[in-house]
């Protein structure tokens, strides 16, 4: 289980006792607009998992939260398929300290549910009715501010329309769920099921997240079958979530946890990324440092029609910031995965950087203390950025915007059964000493794997 707390020494300073709730409202069946409220900056914990770590239990997760929240972050996305890590945000969420300084009403939690296994799939209203009972009592909490229909592309429409359909229920007989939306990766699946709930019910979803779609590699999200498809068939919220493409833009590569190697890529697309990580060494970078900054600054932009005014991370310990402090208008909201407190702490700085860039970011950063020329580095960083993504995207070729295939085509969809009572299909997650061995890497290659990939 994760440990207590460390405060570090960015995390000891002055603090609120309590912070502010989230605006959030509802009268006559009128709900507070998500993209008012959502931060645009969400903490995913698919790496509480361990597909992306060899034991997640080990990971000081409870330190890792509670970091996230110092630095103004409010947002938590997780999943039940995500093995432990509903659990492990859940106890993060319920320490002494957190709760008497983060009312639940602070901060926004996000979950899903469909998706039971690798190729386990329940989209049925009983089930869905299961999980949302499940989610709450893991999560240590009364109510879920978004959940999603995970990874839609692995089952029906008619699947989805009735998970879609039970999901409103509860949000309009329970108010146990605030938002609802649905998840996955190829652009114009989510863009048929969009388009498709909106006809069938008269109601668009508040948020379709997709993952891997605006990256260094790959842009599609950005474009008329992404971004704009999906405003058009009244999507209010459009996340741009594992801006590293499940970790494929590393200069380590793709990570490999307990279970293995997951990641779909095949060793032609891993080969060109390795030269595009050469690339950026030669040039006195790490591709993962352009690879995030590209993405979260560009899709600040890019995704902002389709994004939130909701309070952003400050990235600064203790420091509330308001949408108003850094332009006032819509930004693109993306969803970020650390495992470790090195990970967090440079993704907030560069974070940070990024917000000093926008409109009133020089007036920002005097009046909080900081660097009075910290808006014109972060627009000089931007470009030197935007110019090495231009280098990565030439040496990427025909690679840059490829969508491997999701589910595979020899994928055949067999839905559970409705009977099958959830605690049945929990299976047990795996304690360290249970962890297999990582599959070993012959080579530096990876060759083709079945399994399917965890968002």
């Amino acid at each position: 289980m994760a440990s207590t707390p460390t405060e570090h020494p960015s995390t000891t300073a002055t603090f609120p006792t309590q912070q502010k709730p989230i605006p959030y409202g509802s009268a006559k069946g009128q709900r507070t607009p998500l993209s008012s409220i959502l931060p645009p900056l969400i903490f995913g914990t698919a790496t509480f998992n361990h597909q992306y770590n060899s034991d997640p239990f080990a990971l000081d997760t409870t330190g890792l939260v509670t970091s996230a929240l110092t630095h103004g972050i409010r947002a938590f996305d997780t999943s039940p398929y995500y093995g432990p890590s509903e659990q492990l945000l859940g106890d993060a969420l319920a320490t002494p300290f957190v709760r008497q300084t983060f009312p639940r009403n602070s901060y926004c939690i996000l979950t899903k549910v469909g998706r039971i296994a690798g190729e386990e799939f329940n989209y049925s209203a009983q089930w869905v009715r299961q999980s949302v009972a499940r989610s709450c009592e893991r999560l240590h909490t009364d109510y879920l501010d978004l959940v999603y229909c995970h990874d839609v592309e692995f089952v029906t429409p008619d699947d989805v329309l009735e998970a879609v359909r039970e999901l409103r229920r509860i949000r309009d007989e329970t108010g146990t769920i605030r938002y609802i939306g649905i998840s996955g990766y190829p652009i114009d699946v989510l863009g048929d099921m969009a388009e498709m709930i909106l006809q069938e019910t008269g109601e668009p979803l508040d948020a379709v997240q997709s993952y891997a779609n605006f990256t260094l590699q790959n842009q599609t999200l950005a474009g008329p079958r992404g971004v704009q498809r999906l405003r058009n068939a009244g999507v209010d919220v459009v996340p741009n979530a594992s801006p590293l493409g499940m970790g494929l833009l590393r200069r380590q590569g793709v990570p490999v946890g307990a279970l293995g190697d997951f990641h779909p890529a095949s060793r032609e697309l891993r080969a060109a990324v390795r030269q595009a990580s050469d690339f950026c060494d030669e040039h006195g970078e790490k591709l993962e440092v352009i690879a995030i900054r590209f993405a979260l600054e560009t899709w600040i932009v890019a995704g902002g029609f389709v994004g939130s005014k909701g309070d952003p991370a400050s990235g600064v310990p203790w420091k509330q910031e308001s949408n108003d402090d850094v332009g006032g208008t819509k930004l693109g909201v993306s969803v970020i995965g650390v495992s470790k407190a090195s990970e967090l702490e440079k993704t907030m700085l560069v974070w940070r950087s990024i917000l000093d860039g926008l409109e009133g970011g020089e007036a920002t950063a005097v009046q909080a203390g900081r660097w009075y020329r910290a808006w014109e580095w972060s627009r000089n960083r931007r470009k030197a950025v935007q110019i090495l993504a231009e280098g990565v995207q030439e040496i990427l070729g025909d690679w840059f915007g490829f969508a491997w295939a999701s589910p595979s085509p020899d994928y055949v969809y067999q839905r559970k059964q409705d009977s099958k009572d959830i605690e049945d299909a929990d299976a047990p997650w795996l304690t360290p000493a249970a962890s297999p061995e990582p599959v070993p890497i012959e080579g530096g290659e990876v060759g083709e794997e079945k399994n399917l990939p965890l968002r």
